[in-house]
C-alpha cells in the first residue's frame, strides 16, 4: 500500500509538473495572443480566425480594422498605411453574419485602442439572417477578459503542437499584412474555373415580396451593427458592399428576390445614411468588375485586385453613395442584370 501510494504521488507529481510547463509555455509564446503582444522572435502561425482574432483585437498594435466575411480576406493592410495612412489589422470572418461583426466589435472598442477607422463589409445575403446567428459557435473563453475560464486554451493539444512547436520546428512566420488571403493562385482566376464550378439553383415561380427580408434586416442593423456607430462617434466607418460576379445575380434572377435583394441595400443603406461618422461604398454596379469572370475564382470571389481597387476608393471616394445618389446607383445595378445576355454565357460548354 505505501508503494502504491508514493507512486500515485510520484504520477500526480509528474503529472501536475508537465501541466504547469505546458501551461507556463503557451502563457509565454501565447499564440492567441490572450495575454500579450507577439513575441518579436517567434514565427507565429495566424490562420485561425475565430480563436486567434479576438487575441489580435486585444494586444496588436494598430488604429483602424478590417471586418467582414471572406470578401475581405485578400485586403493588404499595407495599401491602408499607403493610401490612408492608417495602421490596419484584418479581422475577417469567413461567410460572417452580422452578430460575427458585432462579437468582434466588442472585443475591439473595449480593447483600450483608439480606433480611427472601421472598415465593415456588409453581405446582404446574411442580413437577412437571425440576430444571434452566428458561423461558427463562439469560444466565449477567448473573447471575454475571465482568465480562469482558460483551460481549454493553455491546457490545448493542438495549440501546442500546432501553434508552437510545429512552428518552432518549421518556421514560417504569417504576414499580418495579408493574413487570411485565400489559398486560390493566380490560374484560379478564370471564366473557366468559375463556370465549370458553378451549379445554376432552381428556377422559383413566385417572386418574393420586396419587404420580405425588412424585418430581419432591421434586427440585426438594431442589434450588431448601429450601436457601436452610435457608440464610437470619433470612430468613421467605411461600410461597403462587395462586388459579387454576375452569376450571383443569376442565383437572385432564378430565385426571383431581385426586388427584395435591392430593398435590403437601399434598407441597409438608408439607416447608415442617418450617421455622421459613416461613409457608404457601393461596389455591385461595377459592370467592368462584375461582367468579367476571369476576375473571379467563384461566383463571388474575386481577384485581391479588386481589394486594392476598393482600398484606392476609399481614400479617393470614387463609389461612395450618398442619398442623393443612391436610387441612381441602384438602377444601374438593375440595368445590368436586366441587360445581361445570360443565354449566351451558358450556351457554352466549360
Amino acid at each position: 500500500m505505501e508503494q502504491y501510494k508514493r507512486w500515485m504521488a510520484a504520477f500526480l507529481s509528474v503529472f501536475v509538473g508537465l501541466a504547469a510547463a505546458v501551461i507556463l509555455l503557451v502563457v509565454y509564446v501565447d499564440p492567441f495572443f490572450q495575454y500579450h503582444a507577439p513575441l518579436k522572435w517567434f514565427p507565429y502561425v495566424v490562420d485561425h480566425q475565430i480563436n486567434q482574432n479576438p487575441g489580435m483585437a486585444k494586444h496588436m498594435e494598430y488604429d483602424s480594422v478590417i471586418l467582414g466575411s471572406s470578401m475581405t480576406v485578400n485586403f493588404n493592410t499595407g495599401w491602408f498605411r499607403e493610401l490612408l495612412d492608417l495602421q490596419t489589422l484584418k479581422l475577417s470572418y469567413s461567410g460572417a453574419f452580422p452578430k460575427d461583426q458585432a462579437n468582434i466589435m466588442d472585443v475591439v472598442f473595449d480593447s483600450g485602442h483608439e480606433v480611427d477607422a472601421v472598415f465593415l463589409g456588409i453581405d446582404v445575403i446574411t442580413y437577412s439572417g437571425g440576430v444571434d446567428e452566428t458561423k461558427y459557435p463562439l469560444p466565449e473563453y477567448l473573447y471575454d477578459d475571465n482568465i480562469w475560464n482558460d483551460i481549454p486554451y493553455v491546457l490545448n493539444k493542438d495549440v501546442l503542437l500546432e501553434y508552437i512547436l510545429r512552428p518552432l520546428a518549421d518556421p514560417d512566420k504569417t504576414d499580418l499584412a495579408t493574413v487570411y488571403a485565400s489559398w486560390w493562385t493566380e490560374e484560379y482566376y478564370n471564366k473557366q474555373w468559375v463556370m465549370h464550378n458553378y451549379v445554376q439553383p432552381e428556377k422559383v415561380g413566385e417572386e418574393a415580396n420586396p419587404e420580405s427580408y425588412v424585418e430581419n434586416v432591421k434586427a440585426n442593423m438594431d442589434a450588431n451593427i448601429c450601436p457601436y456607430i452610435e457608440q464610437h462617434p470619433d470612430t468613421e466607418f467605411y461600410v461597403f458592399y462587395p462586388p459579387y460576379s454576375i452569376l450571383f445575380w443569376n442565383d437572385v434572377l432564378r430565385e426571383n428576390h431581385m426586388e427584395a435583394t435591392m430593398r435590403e441595400y437601399e434598407y441597409i443603406s438608408e439607416r447608415l445614411f442617418a450617421y455622421d461618422n459613416v461613409r457608404v461604398f457601393f461596389f455591385p454596379n461595377q459592370e467592368w468588375i462584375i461582367c468579367n469572370l476571369d476576375r473571379y475564382a467563384d461566383y463571388s470571389h474575386y481577384h485581391p485586385d479588386i481589394n486594392r481597387y476598393m482600398t484606392e476608393c476609399f481614400a479617393s471616394g470614387e463609389c461612395e453613395v450618398t442619398e442623393e445618389n443612391l436610387e441612381e446607383e441602384l438602377e444601374k445595378m438593375r440595368e445590368i442584370v436586366a441587360g445581361y445576355d445570360f443565354e449566351e454565357l451558358f450556351s457554352v460548354e466549360y
